[in-house]
C-alpha cells in the first residue's frame, strides 16, 4: 500500500470511529439531565432510573473516546511531522482548550456518576448540564481546529516561512462559526436519533415499558429539532465554502464549468472525462441562488482549478449527496413526530412507527461520517488550504501501512467491547423492567 494512502486511511479510519463518541459525548449528557429533570418535576421514577441507565453509557463512550482521542493527537505528530512543525504553534490553542473542556467533562461526570443522594438533587442536575456543555465546547474546539486547516489564518507566510503568530485569530478563523455550529446541530441530530432507534428496537422486541417509550421520547425531541436546524446551518456552512473553497464546493456539486445561473445538481454519477453528470436531476439557477444569494451569480467550476489541485470529484459528491438524502430523512421523520405529538397521539404503540424509528437508528452517523468525508476530501489535496499539500506533510519514516493495520485491528477490538458493555446495559434494564 501506497504510504501516503496508508497514513490517510489511518486518519480516516481513526477520525471517522472516534467522531462517534465524540458526538454522543457532547449530546447523550443532556438527555441525561432532561431524564432527571423530569424526575425532579414528578418523581416518577422512570425517569430517575434513565438518567442512572443513560449516565452508565455516556461513562462507557466518555472512557473509550478519551483513548481514541489521545490516539488521534499521536497520530498527528507521528504520521504529518512537517504539518505539526509548522501548524502546532500556530492551533495548538484550541486542542489546549479542548484539554481544559474535558477535565471539566470528567469531573462533572464524577460527580453525576457518583453523586446521588450526596449532593443536592439541584447541584446533581447542574453537574450533568456541566458534563453537556463541558462536551460541547470540547467539540467547538476540535473543530475550530479542522476549521483552521480549510481557512488559515493568524500568519503570515512569507517565503516558506510561518511569521507574525496570532493564535487567537487562528482559533477564531473564517470557517470556525459556521463548521462549529453545523457539527453541533449534527451532533444531537444523530445521537438522537440513535438512541431513539435503540430504544424503538427493544419496544419491537417485546419491551413494552414505559422506560423505553420515555427514552424514545426524549431522545427523538433532541434529534427532531437538531434536524429541522440542519438545513439552516448547512446553508451557512456551503454559502462560507462558496467563497473560500471553490473548488470544494464544486467537487460538492461535480460542478464542471464555470457558469452563471448554475444548475443544483441532483444524485447523478460524475464522469471525469467527459466533465459532465449522468443521470442526475438539475434545477436550473438554484446552485448560484443556495451559494451567493443570486440566481445570476457565478459559481466557480473545476474548469478554473489547476488539475494539481481538484479535489477527487466522485467521492466528494456522492459523500454530499449522502450526507443531504439522510439529513432531509430525518427531517421527514422529526416533522411526523412533532405532528402526532401535536395530535396528541401516541406513536409509541406503533408498530410502522417503531419499525420506522429502529430502521432510522443508524442514518445521522452515517450523515454525519458522509459529511466528513466532503470536509476532508473536499479539501484534497491540501492539508493546509491553499499552504501545504497532504504529500509534503507526510513522515518520512517506512512501513505506515502496519501502524494503519494495527489501528484498525485495535479499534475492531474495542467496537466489540463497547458493544458488549452497552448490550449488558440494556439487559439489565430489560431485566429489571419486564
Amino acid at each position: 500500500m501506497d504510504e501516503l494512502i496508508a497514513a490517510r486511511l489511518q486518519m480516516a479510519f481513526s477520525l471517522g470511529w472516534h467522531i462517534i463518541f465524540a458526538c454522543v459525548g457532547m449530546a447523550m449528557p443532556f438527555f441525561m439531565a432532561a431524564a432527571e429533570w423530569k424526575w425532579l418535576k414528578t418523581k416518577d421514577p422512570v425517569y430517575m432510573d434513565l438518567a442512572k441507565a443513560w449516565s452508565k453509557g455516556v461513562a462507557i463512550f466518555f472512557a473509550v473516546g478519551a483513548v481514541s482521542g489521545t490516539l488521534l493527537s499521536f497520530e498527528l505528530g507521528l504520521l504529518w511531522p512537517t504539518f505539526m512543525e509548522h501548524a502546532g504553534p500556530i492551533f495548538g490553542m484550541p486542542f489546549s482548550l479542548e484539554g481544559t473542556a474535558f477535565f471539566v467533562e470528567a469531573i462533572a461526570l464524577g460527580v453525576f456518576l457518583y453523586g446521588w443522594d450526596r449532593v443536592s438533587p439541584t447541584v446533581h442536575w447542574w453537574s450533568g448540564v456541566i458534563v453537556g456543555i463541558s462536551g460541547v465546547m470540547s467539540g467547538i474546539f476540535v473543530v475550530a481546529a479542522n476549521a483552521w486547516m480549510n481557512s488559515p489564518a493568524g500568519f503570515d507566510f512569507v517565503n516558506g516561512e510561518y511569521l507574525n503568530i496570532d493564535p487567537v485569530a487562528a482559533m477564531f478563523n473564517d470557517a470556525w462559526f459556521t463548521q462549529a455550529l453545523h457539527m453541533t446541530f449534527a451532533a444531537f441530530a444523530s445521537t438522537g436519533f440513535a438512541v431513539a432507534g435503540v430504544h424503538a428496537l427493544m419496544i419491537l422486541r417485546g419491551n413494552k415499558n414505559r422506560f423505553h417509550r420515555e427514552a424514545s421520547k426524549i431522545a427523538l425531541t433532541f434529534g427532531a429539532i437538531a434536524a429541522f436546524a440542519m438545513p439552516i446551518t448547512g446553508d451557512l456552512a456551503a454559502k462560507s465554502v462558496a467563497i473560500r473553497q471553490p473548488a470544494k464546493l464544486a467537487a460538492m456539486e461535480a460542478h464542471y464549468h464555470t457558469e452563471k445561473g448554475a444548475s443544483l445538481v441532483i444524485g447523478g454519477i460524475p464522469n471525469d472525462e467527459t466533465q459532465t453528470v449522468d443521470y442526475a436531476i438539475k434545477i436550473p439557477y438554484a446552485l448560484s441562488f443556495l451559494a451567493h444569494g443570486d440566481f445570476n451569480a457565478e459559481v466557480i467550476g473545476l474548469d478554473q482549478i489547476p488539475d494539481d489541485e481538484k479535489p477527487p470529484v466522485a467521492v466528494t459528491h456522492f459523500a454530499f449527496q449522502i450526507m443531504v438524502g439522510l439529513g432531509s430523512l430525518m427531517m421527514l421523520i422529526g416533522f411526523l413526530y412533532a405532528f402526532f405529538s401535536w395530535r396528541k397521539s401516541e406513536m409509541m404503540n406503533k408498530k410502522w412507527w417503531l419499525m420506522l424509528l429502529a430502521a432510522s437508528t443508524p442514518i445521522g452517523f452515517i450523515a454525519l461520517e458522509a459529511g466528513w468525508t466532503v470536509t476532508e476530501v473536499g479539501r484534497q489535496p491540501w492539508i493546509i488550504y491553499g499552504i501545504m499539500k497532504t504529500k509534503d506533510a507526510l513522515t518520512p519514516m517506512p512501513g505506515v501501512q502496519y501502524s494503519f493495520y494495527m489501528v484498525v485491528a485495535v479499534y475492531v477490538f474495542l467496537t466489540f467491547v463497547v458493544a458488549w458493555l452497552m448490550a449488558r446495559q440494556i439487559r439489565v434494564i430489560n431485566e429489571k423492567y419486564n
